[in-house]
């Protein structure tokens, strides 16, 4: 996968998935990541610079290691493309609910 890579071609990979729900809490370390995905380090670390290069994630050092943490600017281009979908399903979610409510006023 080359520079070019989308955000949708990067998050296709289960293992990437796994990876970004961990950070969702906050930074963590290789180590850590690797252990919360069952992912050796070596194949973390190629997933983490991915990612990193299509902008969804960062990495800091703290003392000897590095930190890995989601860059939220990053997610922009998932986001664009999912809003409306998003907006579609809270039209229908609020269409059901008041079909229901009208359903209990009989």
């Amino acid at each position: 996968m080359g520079m070019t890579a989308s955000a949708f071609e990067v998050v296709a990979e289960p293992a990437r998935r796994r990876l970004l729900d961990q950070l969702i809490d906050g930074p963590r370390t290789v180590g850590e990541l690797a252990r919360g995905a069952g992912l050796s380090q070596p194949n973390t670390s190629r997933h983490l610079r991915v990612l990193r290069e299509a902008g969804l994630v960062e990495s800091s050092a703290s003392g000897r290691s590095r930190l890995y943490g989601l860059r939220g600017d990053g997610f922009a281009e998932l986001a664009r493309w999912l809003t409306p979908y998003v907006l579609m399903w809270q039209r229908g979610l609020a269409a059901l609910e008041s079909h229901l409510d009208d359903e209990g006023e009989i």
